[in-house]
Protein backbone atom coordinates (compact mmCIF):
# COMPACT_ATOMS: atom_id res chain seq x y z
CA UNK A 1 0.00 0.00 0.00
CA UNK A 2 1.13 3.76 -0.41
CA UNK A 3 1.30 6.00 1.92
CA UNK A 4 0.13 9.77 0.14
CA UNK A 5 1.11 12.49 1.69
CA UNK A 6 -0.25 16.02 1.13
CA UNK A 7 1.59 19.12 1.72
CA UNK A 8 -0.86 22.05 1.74
CA UNK A 9 1.21 25.61 1.48
CA UNK A 10 4.54 25.83 0.34
CA UNK A 11 5.90 28.66 2.57
CA UNK A 12 8.54 28.79 5.18
CA UNK A 13 7.11 25.56 6.84
CA UNK A 14 5.60 23.95 4.31
CA UNK A 15 7.96 24.13 1.77
CA UNK A 16 11.31 23.80 4.03
CA UNK A 17 9.62 19.87 5.45
CA UNK A 18 7.70 19.36 2.57
CA UNK A 19 10.99 19.57 0.85
CA UNK A 20 12.80 17.40 2.70
CA UNK A 21 9.85 14.61 2.35
CA UNK A 22 10.23 15.11 -1.29
CA UNK A 23 13.75 14.82 -1.09
CA UNK A 24 13.79 11.64 0.74
CA UNK A 25 10.92 9.94 -0.81
CA UNK A 26 11.52 11.16 -4.67
CA UNK A 27 12.14 7.32 -6.26
CA UNK A 28 10.55 5.55 -3.60
CA UNK A 29 7.82 3.56 -4.81
CA UNK A 30 5.58 3.05 -0.91
CA UNK A 31 5.86 7.14 -0.61
CA UNK A 32 4.10 9.36 -2.35
CA UNK A 33 4.77 13.37 -1.72
CA UNK A 34 2.45 15.83 -3.09
CA UNK A 35 2.40 19.90 -3.26
CA UNK A 36 -1.00 21.57 -2.88
CA UNK A 37 0.22 24.92 -4.46
CA UNK A 38 -1.02 27.00 -7.03
CA UNK A 39 -0.49 30.36 -8.91
CA UNK A 40 3.39 31.02 -9.60
CA UNK A 41 4.70 28.92 -7.11
CA UNK A 42 2.58 25.94 -8.39
CA UNK A 43 3.89 26.85 -12.06
CA UNK A 44 8.02 27.20 -11.04
CA UNK A 45 7.76 23.80 -8.89
CA UNK A 46 6.07 22.07 -11.71
CA UNK A 47 9.02 23.60 -14.17
CA UNK A 48 12.61 23.94 -12.19
CA UNK A 49 11.04 21.79 -8.57
CA UNK A 50 11.69 23.53 -5.35
CA UNK A 51 14.91 25.17 -4.47
CA UNK A 52 15.44 25.37 -0.82
CA UNK A 53 18.21 27.81 0.19
CA UNK A 54 20.49 27.20 3.14
CA UNK A 55 23.51 29.06 5.26
CA UNK A 56 25.88 27.46 3.14
CA UNK A 57 24.40 24.90 0.38
CA UNK A 58 21.15 24.90 -1.69
CA UNK A 59 19.12 22.10 -2.76
CA UNK A 60 16.45 21.65 -5.13
CA UNK A 61 13.52 18.97 -4.47
CA UNK A 62 10.71 17.87 -6.95
CA UNK A 63 7.57 16.35 -5.35
CA UNK A 64 5.45 13.50 -7.15
CA UNK A 65 3.38 15.84 -8.34
CA UNK A 66 1.91 19.66 -7.85
CA UNK A 67 -1.05 20.75 -8.14
CA UNK A 68 -4.37 22.60 -6.94
CA UNK A 69 -6.76 20.73 -8.17
CA UNK A 70 -8.66 17.50 -6.18
CA UNK A 71 -8.81 15.11 -8.98
CA UNK A 72 -5.22 15.21 -9.57
CA UNK A 73 -3.67 15.26 -5.88
CA UNK A 74 -5.63 12.61 -5.66
CA UNK A 75 -7.14 10.03 -2.09
CA UNK A 76 -4.35 11.30 1.22
CA UNK A 77 -3.59 9.34 4.13
CA UNK A 78 -2.06 12.37 5.94
CA UNK A 79 -2.10 16.27 5.37
CA UNK A 80 0.15 18.60 6.45
CA UNK A 81 -1.20 22.38 6.84
CA UNK A 82 1.22 24.94 6.67
CA UNK A 83 -0.54 28.27 5.27
CA UNK A 84 -1.29 30.99 6.90
CA UNK A 85 -3.69 30.76 9.83
CA UNK A 86 -6.40 33.23 7.78
CA UNK A 87 -6.49 30.75 5.27
CA UNK A 88 -7.14 27.56 7.16
CA UNK A 89 -11.04 27.57 6.15
CA UNK A 90 -10.97 28.36 2.43
CA UNK A 91 -7.33 25.77 1.58
CA UNK A 92 -9.16 23.12 3.46
CA UNK A 93 -12.40 23.47 1.50
CA UNK A 94 -10.44 23.71 -1.60
CA UNK A 95 -8.99 20.62 -1.32
CA UNK A 96 -12.20 18.31 1.18
CA UNK A 97 -12.54 15.60 -1.95
CA UNK A 98 -8.74 14.65 -1.36
CA UNK A 99 -9.80 13.98 2.64
CA UNK A 100 -11.38 10.56 3.82
CA UNK A 101 -12.39 9.85 6.78
CA UNK A 102 -9.15 7.95 7.47
CA UNK A 103 -6.50 11.17 6.61
CA UNK A 104 -5.07 12.72 9.85
CA UNK A 105 -4.59 15.98 9.42
CA UNK A 106 -1.33 17.72 10.73
CA UNK A 107 -1.60 21.41 11.00
CA UNK A 108 1.57 23.36 11.97
CA UNK A 109 0.12 27.02 11.87
CA UNK A 110 1.47 29.57 13.61
CA UNK A 111 -1.31 29.84 16.61
CA UNK A 112 -3.33 27.49 19.03
CA UNK A 113 -6.79 27.25 17.46
CA UNK A 114 -6.26 25.75 14.29
CA UNK A 115 -7.09 22.01 15.77
CA UNK A 116 -10.05 23.37 16.86
CA UNK A 117 -10.76 24.73 13.65
CA UNK A 118 -9.64 22.07 11.75
CA UNK A 119 -12.37 20.35 13.78
CA UNK A 120 -15.17 21.63 13.22
CA UNK A 121 -14.46 21.42 9.28
CA UNK A 122 -13.96 17.51 9.55
CA UNK A 123 -15.13 16.31 12.80
CA UNK A 124 -14.81 12.44 11.90
CA UNK A 125 -10.57 12.71 10.82
CA UNK A 126 -8.44 12.69 13.41
CA UNK A 127 -6.39 16.12 13.91
CA UNK A 128 -3.87 16.48 15.61
CA UNK A 129 -1.45 19.14 16.83
CA UNK A 130 2.03 20.26 16.25
CA UNK A 131 3.97 23.10 15.71
CA UNK A 132 7.31 23.90 14.46
CA UNK A 133 10.68 26.37 15.44
CA UNK A 134 12.42 27.30 12.05
CA UNK A 135 13.20 30.69 10.51
CA UNK A 136 12.68 30.35 7.07
CA UNK A 137 10.54 32.61 4.36
CA UNK A 138 9.59 32.50 0.70
CA UNK A 139 11.94 34.41 -1.71
CA UNK A 140 10.72 33.78 -4.52
CA UNK A 141 7.89 31.69 -5.73
CA UNK A 142 9.15 28.26 -5.89
CA UNK A 143 12.63 29.16 -3.77
CA UNK A 144 12.32 28.95 0.48
CA UNK A 145 15.13 30.52 2.21
CA UNK A 146 16.17 29.04 5.71
CA UNK A 147 18.29 31.04 8.01
CA UNK A 148 20.48 29.53 11.03
CA UNK A 149 20.35 26.06 12.12
CA UNK A 150 17.38 26.00 14.52
CA UNK A 151 14.44 23.56 13.28
CA UNK A 152 12.17 21.19 15.33
CA UNK A 153 9.02 19.88 14.44
CA UNK A 154 6.97 18.68 17.39
CA UNK A 155 3.49 16.73 16.79
CA UNK A 156 0.86 14.63 19.25
CA UNK A 157 -2.94 13.86 19.54
CA UNK A 158 -4.73 12.75 22.47
CA UNK A 159 -7.06 10.43 20.44
CA UNK A 160 -5.08 9.55 17.33
CA UNK A 161 -4.17 5.75 17.37
CA UNK A 162 -0.47 5.27 18.23
CA UNK A 163 0.18 3.21 15.33
CA UNK A 164 -0.84 6.29 12.95
CA UNK A 165 1.18 8.15 14.74
CA UNK A 166 4.42 6.53 14.91
CA UNK A 167 3.99 5.91 11.50
CA UNK A 168 4.05 9.23 10.59
CA UNK A 169 7.42 9.58 12.96
CA UNK A 170 8.65 7.13 11.14
CA UNK A 171 8.39 8.97 7.59
CA UNK A 172 9.83 11.80 8.87
CA UNK A 173 12.91 10.30 10.44
CA UNK A 174 13.79 9.02 7.26
CA UNK A 175 13.41 12.02 5.65
CA UNK A 176 16.06 13.90 8.26
CA UNK A 177 13.29 15.95 10.21
CA UNK A 178 13.82 16.71 13.53
CA UNK A 179 10.93 15.97 14.46
CA UNK A 180 9.46 14.77 17.84
CA UNK A 181 5.88 12.65 19.22
CA UNK A 182 5.27 14.30 22.10
CA UNK A 183 2.67 13.29 25.09
CA UNK A 184 1.55 16.46 26.31
CA UNK A 185 1.14 18.26 22.94
CA UNK A 186 -1.06 21.05 24.01
CA UNK A 187 1.55 22.39 26.26
CA UNK A 188 4.54 22.16 23.99
CA UNK A 189 1.97 23.90 21.32
CA UNK A 190 1.25 26.92 23.83
CA UNK A 191 4.99 26.82 24.42
CA UNK A 192 5.82 27.65 21.06
CA UNK A 193 2.95 30.32 20.84
CA UNK A 194 4.44 32.43 23.59
CA UNK A 195 7.05 32.66 21.55
CA UNK A 196 5.41 33.19 17.95
CA UNK A 197 2.88 35.49 19.87
CA UNK A 198 5.03 37.70 21.71
CA UNK A 199 7.58 37.59 18.91
CA UNK A 200 4.75 38.69 16.15
CA UNK A 201 3.09 41.38 18.44
CA UNK A 202 6.39 43.44 19.68
CA UNK A 203 8.06 43.34 15.95
CA UNK A 204 5.05 44.30 14.26
CA UNK A 205 3.96 46.88 17.07
CA UNK A 206 7.35 48.85 17.64
CA UNK A 207 8.52 47.80 13.35
CA UNK A 208 11.46 46.85 15.08
CA UNK A 209 13.63 43.17 14.40
CA UNK A 210 14.67 40.51 16.72
CA UNK A 211 18.34 42.27 17.16
CA UNK A 212 17.10 46.17 17.56
CA UNK A 213 13.98 44.75 20.30
CA UNK A 214 17.27 43.42 22.32
CA UNK A 215 19.17 45.55 21.98
CA UNK A 216 17.18 48.75 23.25
CA UNK A 217 15.89 48.67 26.97
CA UNK A 218 12.64 50.37 26.35
CA UNK A 219 11.62 47.73 23.17
CA UNK A 220 13.13 44.56 25.37
CA UNK A 221 10.87 45.87 28.33
CA UNK A 222 8.09 45.91 26.09
CA UNK A 223 8.82 42.10 24.85
CA UNK A 224 8.67 41.32 28.41
CA UNK A 225 5.40 42.92 29.36
CA UNK A 226 3.53 41.15 26.72
CA UNK A 227 5.65 37.37 27.72
CA UNK A 228 4.06 38.49 31.22
CA UNK A 229 0.80 38.56 29.96
CA UNK A 230 0.79 35.56 27.75
CA UNK A 231 2.04 33.24 30.15
CA UNK A 232 -0.54 34.49 33.15
CA UNK A 233 -3.37 33.62 30.41
CA UNK A 234 -1.42 30.34 29.95
CA UNK A 235 -1.77 29.56 33.42
CA UNK A 236 -5.27 30.62 34.03
CA UNK A 237 -6.31 28.54 31.14
CA UNK A 238 -4.61 25.47 32.88
CA UNK A 239 -1.58 25.39 30.66
CA UNK A 240 1.26 23.52 32.20
CA UNK A 241 4.29 25.30 30.90
CA UNK A 242 7.84 25.23 32.28
CA UNK A 243 8.10 27.40 35.71
CA UNK A 244 10.82 29.49 33.84
CA UNK A 245 8.81 30.32 30.68
CA UNK A 246 9.68 34.00 30.79
CA UNK A 247 13.61 33.16 30.74
CA UNK A 248 13.49 30.50 28.21
CA UNK A 249 11.43 32.26 25.52
CA UNK A 250 14.23 35.35 26.12
CA UNK A 251 17.50 32.59 25.47
CA UNK A 252 15.42 31.53 22.50
CA UNK A 253 14.93 35.09 20.86
CA UNK A 254 18.52 35.58 21.77
CA UNK A 255 19.47 32.71 19.91
CA UNK A 256 17.34 33.45 17.02
CA UNK A 257 19.08 35.32 14.06
CA UNK A 258 19.40 39.28 15.11
CA UNK A 259 18.53 40.48 11.23
CA UNK A 260 15.17 37.91 11.36
CA UNK A 261 12.01 39.28 12.17
CA UNK A 262 8.67 37.54 12.26
CA UNK A 263 6.22 36.55 9.40
CA UNK A 264 3.42 38.88 10.76
CA UNK A 265 6.13 42.01 10.88
CA UNK A 266 7.32 40.33 7.01
CA UNK A 267 3.73 40.32 5.97
CA UNK A 268 3.04 44.14 7.35
CA UNK A 269 6.08 46.10 5.67
CA UNK A 270 4.91 44.13 2.31
CA UNK A 271 1.55 45.52 2.88
CA UNK A 272 -0.15 41.86 3.11
CA UNK A 273 -2.82 40.15 5.15
CA UNK A 274 -1.38 38.90 8.35
CA UNK A 275 -2.30 36.82 11.00
CA UNK A 276 -3.10 39.03 13.82
CA UNK A 277 -6.64 37.38 14.24
CA UNK A 278 -4.43 34.34 15.54
CA UNK A 279 -1.12 35.65 16.93
CA UNK A 280 -2.63 39.00 18.91
CA UNK A 281 -6.76 39.23 18.88
CA UNK A 282 -7.01 35.51 20.43
CA UNK A 283 -4.84 36.40 23.44
CA UNK A 284 -6.57 39.48 23.73
CA UNK A 285 -10.36 37.58 23.51
CA UNK A 286 -9.14 34.90 25.85
CA UNK A 287 -7.93 36.98 28.55
CA UNK A 288 -11.60 38.97 28.59
CA UNK A 289 -12.96 35.26 28.71
CA UNK A 290 -10.86 34.34 31.76
CA UNK A 291 -10.85 37.62 33.01
CA UNK A 292 -7.05 38.66 32.98
CA UNK A 293 -5.36 41.90 32.33
CA UNK A 294 -3.74 41.99 28.76
CA UNK A 295 -3.11 45.75 28.79
CA UNK A 296 -0.11 45.52 26.49
CA UNK A 297 -1.95 42.91 24.18
CA UNK A 298 -4.57 45.43 24.05
CA UNK A 299 -2.45 48.19 22.56
CA UNK A 300 -0.69 46.15 20.06
CA UNK A 301 -4.20 44.99 18.82
CA UNK A 302 -5.58 48.27 19.01
CA UNK A 303 -2.57 49.70 16.42
CA UNK A 304 -2.63 46.87 14.22
CA UNK A 305 -5.80 46.54 13.83
CA UNK A 306 -5.97 50.22 11.89
CA UNK A 307 -3.35 49.02 9.57
CA UNK A 308 -4.69 45.44 8.66
CA UNK A 309 -8.08 47.56 7.97
CA UNK A 310 -6.30 49.73 5.69
CA UNK A 311 -4.12 46.15 4.09
CA UNK A 312 -8.08 44.82 3.28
Amino acid sequence: MQTRIGILGIGGVGGYFGGLLAKAYASSESVDVVFIARGLTKQHIAENGLKIVLDESEMTVFPSKVSDHPDEIGKLDYLICATKTYDIETSLSSVARCITKNTIILPLYNGVDATERISTLFPDNEVLQGCVYIVSQIETPGTIRKMGFYEKLFFGSDTAPIGKLRNLQLLFQKANIQSYLVENIEDTVWEKFVFISTLASATSYLNQNIGEILHSAESRKFYVDLLHEITLLAAVKGINLPDDIIMQTILKLEKTPHEATSSMHRDILAGNNFELASLTEYVVNEAVKYEVDTPTYKMVLDKLSKISSLAE
